[in-house]
């Protein structure tokens, strides 16, 4: 007999375990007095006692021993320590009977060595109470919901507060090396352009800018320098010199200012003539390319454009993942005439809302080997029920339907629909109900635990 509630919760809120087909929490009672009458007492004051409320959607777990309840984390840590090795005890015998049942040639040993494989799975460490010191589980045959069952059952309960390792980050050693530190480059001047002009002509000094003037004279002639005669000079023309020098120069720095590629254009068009005094001769830079006065011109060429064919991208076919509560038709099962892939408790979603309140019903099948039945809650938390039957037919199509309107608990009565399933993609079942034969609606099933 229950004595201390210590939990409530919705069914919906968490997803349930099992075996062999069936549910945990379908056969929670039966579980807890199979392990009572093998003489398990200590592991049946585990497991709490669940109450369904008549709606079906929420749950009371009660525990079957008196005494004062505490939660897990606020009991003491000497008493969560005494529990769990109490409950590591425990895990261990149900453990053993539960590999000694799938050992068995019966069928209903084997499930129920399946069931309690699973039994003890329970969401998390708030789901366990200390009762008069003892460890009490609630939800137990339940994981939350998108986990799986854990492999070690009392992992959630084994976890310390750990202070968090306080992460220093050590500068990398510089790596060794025998090469001479490179010396720091200092640039003297700018940059050079890649282009430049022909370089300009430097102006000369005073002195030497007589020479270019001089040179107008016309140069001796071939025999002359073959047969060179003697020329009387005046003693007059040395002190000439630095009088033209000065005159020269005068004329020629403000042409110099003015315009300074006139030089390079007089220069141009004086004859060629040899020069008192050779100026070196600047030379460009090798790096440095010169501009010239002609490029090299070819005919016009017409390239037809490439064009680049596209080739269309193959894309791989990506399978959409199968959600874990979703009914699906297995294709062998289908094919040897067989609906176990229907057996368990379902969430059916009927597209339909109901005239008075405009809330759709909340409907449960529970179905075993083509026999169950259809809870249905409508939204003035009226509750019907109904007997079901289901069938495959030879083209592969799933029929689930009752043989008469279900009875409410107001004494109306609620039509059922006949609910028919094919495989879609990745064998998810694709379903429909009618009500009438003119008015199909669409149909969802989505497993849960109660």
């Amino acid at each position: 007999m229950a004595k201390t509630l210590l939990r409530s919760g919705d069914l919906d809120d968490f997803q349930a375990v099992g075996g062999g087909g069936q549910a945990v929490f379908d056969s929670a009672l039966q579980i807890r007095e199979a392990l009572r009458l093998r003489k398990q007492q200590a592991l049946v004051d585990c497991l709490a006692i669940p109450q369904v409320n008549d709606e079906g959607d929420r749950v009371d777990w009660y525990s079957s021993v008196e005494g004062s309840a505490v939660s897990w984390k606020a009991a003491e840590e000497e008493a969560r320590f005494r529990a769990l090795r109490y409950l590591d005890s425990t895990l261990d015998s149900a453990s053993a009977l539960s590999r000694k049942c799938l050992q068995s040639p019966k069928t209903a040993q084997q499930l129920f060595g399946s069931l309690l494989e699973k039994a003890l799975q329970f969401p998390g460490e708030n789901h366990v109470f200390l009762v008069d010191g003892k460890p009490v589980i609630t939800f137990w045959g339940f994981v939350n919901l998108n986990e799986s069952a854990r492999e070690d059952v009392l992992e959630c309960l084994r976890k310390e507060d750990l202070p968090e390792p306080i992460v220093t980050i050590e500068p990398e050693p510089e790596p060794e090396t025998t090469e001479e530190p490179a010396a720091s480059v200092v640039l003297s001047h700018a940059d050079e352009p890649l282009l430049t002009a022909l370089p300009a002509v430097k102006a000369a000094p005073a002195e030497e800018i007589v020479e270019p003037v001089v040179a107008v004279v016309t140069p001796p002639s071939p025999e002359s320098q073959v047969q060179p005669e003697p020329v009387k000079r005046r003693r007059t023309g040395l002190w000439a010199l630095p009088v033209a020098a000065a005159m020269a120069a005068a004329i020629a720095v403000p042409l110099y200012l003015n315009h300074q590629n006139s030089v390079t254009q007089v220069v141009a068009k004086t004859e060629p003539v040899a020069p008192a005094a050779p100026v070196a001769e600047v030379q460009p830079k090798p790096s440095v390319p010169l501009l010239t006065a002609t490029l090299p011109l070819h005919q016009a060429e017409v390239v037809a454009p490439v064009v680049e064919k596209v080739v269309p991208e193959v894309r791989p076919v990506v399978i959409g993942a199968i959600p874990k509560d979703a009914l699906v038709m297995d294709a062998l099962q289908v094919k040897t005439g067989s609906t176990r892939f229907l057996n368990g408790t379902w969430r059916v979603m009927v597209d339909v809302k109901d005239e008075v309140t405009g809330k759709a019903p909340t409907i449960r099948f529970q179905i075993q080997n083509n026999k169950g039945t259809a809870r249905i809650i409508q939204g003035n938390n009226i509750s019907c029920r109904a007997d079901l039957f289901s069938g495959l037919h030879d083209t592969g199509v799933l029929m689930i339907k009752s043989r008469s309107t279900a009875r409410c608990s107001d004494g109306s009565r609620y039509p059922m629909p006949v609910i028919a399933c094919k495989a879609g993609n990745n064998d998810i079942a694709e379903c429909s109900a009618q009500f009438d034969a003119n008015n199909p609606v669409s149909v969802t099933f989505r497993k849960t635990g109660a």
